[in-house]
């Protein structure tokens, strides 16, 4: 059972956590293309994988509770890795989805000479993506 949930753990860390970080960077060169319409289809696509990361973490309970190794909620690498994927999971849905929103709803208001929320969506996006990339370190060196 133990593999099962490791197999569903990683599968679901690379085709929802993976889609997660990378959409938002899709919705910004449609931000610089002016497609509002696609934008809003990426913003409500961000939401949706970044909510069903929390399989990811609901799999890798299931990992841990049945690992035959010492580890718990309190091992620094399952707690710092649990952190940076609430901190990297806040910043899309309180920050970039939105941003992602309104940039959706400036562009399809008409041609604008603001860059629409392009450098937050950016920012946001790209901080959430390196806290990301950190819990995959964590979740393969364990220190």
């Amino acid at each position: 059972m133990e593999t099962l949930f490791a197999v569903l753990h990683v599968v679901a860390a690379v085709f929802i956590v993976g889609p997660m970080a990378i959409i938002p960077m899709t919705a910004m060169r449609a931000v610089r293309a002016g497609n509002g319409s696609q934008v809003a289809v990426l913003a409500k696509s961000t939401m949706i994988f970044s909510w069903l990361s929390l399989l990811v973490v609901i799999f890798g309970f299931g990992v841990m509770g049945m690992s035959e190794y010492d580890i718990s909620l309190t091992t620094p690498w399952i707690l710092w890795s649990l952190i940076l994927w609430v901190v990297a999971t806040v910043i899309n849905l309180a920050l970039v989805v939105p941003t992602m929103n309104k940039a959706a709803k400036t562009l399809a208001d008409g041609p604008t000479d603001d860059r629409a929320g392009y450098p937050a969506i950016a920012a946001g996006s790209g901080l959430a993506t390196i806290m990301l990339i950190a819990v995959v370190v964590l979740m393969v060196w364990k220190p």
